[in-house]
């Protein structure tokens, strides 16, 4: 395949044809390089992954029922190490071009799905998103990403991370194809939505310069929804959301790969191994008052929510960041964005990134948060909106 974006995985040439006749028939997908497909290695963007697991025996089974619903797979795309990041900056095999935002990177983990659609290499793409994997690159590459409610879809045959977070998303260029997808890949109902909030202090944790852009974004947004009725979110604990989040993330990361890093002595990049390494470190007896944290933030977010209302808040705390900054400074982004990503994180809801915003030329999403088990209705939500 020709692949000027790097996109894809070099080292696997999949091709799949999609069932004749299908609702999907005639479209083309990719999956990230976390999904089993029978007779191939998943390498899960690390050598000695790939190295260490012997060819998939069956297709994960969301592939799967892409295939049957007629889509064809082309390819396997980028990801960051085991997933755990969201830069999309690899180590050992490179970082995807973002086609919509040059000399900028795509977001991780879910790197080079979000590429290959910005770059109309494929229709639509499969990536997870644990801590943001799907949602911020869609932000910063134009397109549109959801995170499915928790649990909702099956992980079957999908490398994991943090299980207790792990979900499989998906990208498009349009809304529609988005819930097209969806309408595949899950089995709720659309509910319709009565009321929607606008989370003040989020639209508060964006980049100063970037302000004047995200009221801009929302104000199209007002044109599709109409009224959005300003709330407070947070309510001023938006770093203790997001430690408890990455204490009981982390704390799954160790556990669910600290025994294959101790007796394989993988090869990660420098700011992958510094994560694993604090993941190694996180103190069990943080994770108690992590989790009463999680439980307070799902009962706070299932009453704003209810079972007919929609939070709007932006994506990610700025546009796609330069390639190749200094650890620091990607450091603190991933802090600022996790602040942004976290909510849905810890409550287990659905989230779909649309591409409403611009600033310095560069795209940028705003999110829509629905209650639990709203994942058709947002979709059909996110499609009716005017971009």
């Amino acid at each position: 395949m020709h692949d000027p974006l790097g996109a894809f995985c070099s080292d696997q040439d999949v091709h799949i044809e999609g069932s004749e006749g299908g609702p999907l028939a005639g479209l083309t997908f990719a999956a990230k390089d976390v999904f089993d497909i029978a007779g191939f290695r998943t390498g899960a963007g690390n050598p000695d992954w790939l190295r260490t697991h012997p060819p998939a025996k069956k297709t994960a089974s969301a592939v799967q029922r892409l295939l049957d619903a007629g889509a064809t797979l082309v390819g396997k795309t980028q990801t960051d190490e085991l997933t755990f990041s969201l830069n999309g900056e690899n180590h050992h095999y490179g970082t995807p071009v973002n086609p919509n935002a040059p000399g900028r990177i795509t977001g991780g983990s879910s790197s080079g799905s979000a590429a290959a659609v910005a770059g109309e290499q494929v229709d639509f793409a499969l990536g997870t998103d644990t801590g943001g994997s799907v949602r911020l690159p869609a932000s910063n590459c134009g397109i549109y990403g959801f995170r499915p409610t928790h649990g909702l879809i099956a992980n079957d045959g999908v490398v994991p991370l943090s299980p207790g977070f792990d979900t499989v998303g998906w990208f498009a260029r349009d809304g529609e194809l988005l819930q097209r997808v969806g309408n595949i890949l899950l089995k709720n109902d659309e509910p319709g939505f009565s009321k929607f909030l606008l989370a003040s202090d989020a639209m508060g944790m964006v980049a100063s310069d970037m302000r004047p852009a995200a009221e801009q974004a929302v104000a199209l947004l007002r044109q599709s929804l109409g009224e959005l009725e300003p709330m407070n979110l947070y309510q001023g604990r938006e770093k203790e959301w997001m430690e408890a989040f990455r204490t009981l993330q982390g704390t799954e990361i160790w556990q669910t790969h600290g025994k294959w890093i101790r007796d394989t002595r993988p090869v990660f990049g420098p700011q992958i191994q510094a994560r694993f390494d604090w993941a190694a470190s996180i103190d069990p007896g943080l994770v108690p008052a992590a989790n009463e944290v999680r439980s307070d933030v799902t009962r706070i977010l299932d009453d704003l929510l209810g079972k007919d209302r929609v939070i709007c808040l932006p994506t990610s705390p700025s546009i796609a960041l330069p390639r190749n900054l200094a650890d620091d400074q990607l450091g603190q982004f991933r802090m600022d964005a996790l602040s942004l990503l976290c909510v849905a994180g810890l409550a287990g809801l659905p989230q779909v990134s649309l591409p409403l915003g611009c600033h310095q030329s560069c795209p940028f999403g705003i999110s829509l948060i629905g209650p639990r088990n709203s994942d058709s209705g947002l979709l059909a939500l996110a499609a009716s909106i005017k971009v």
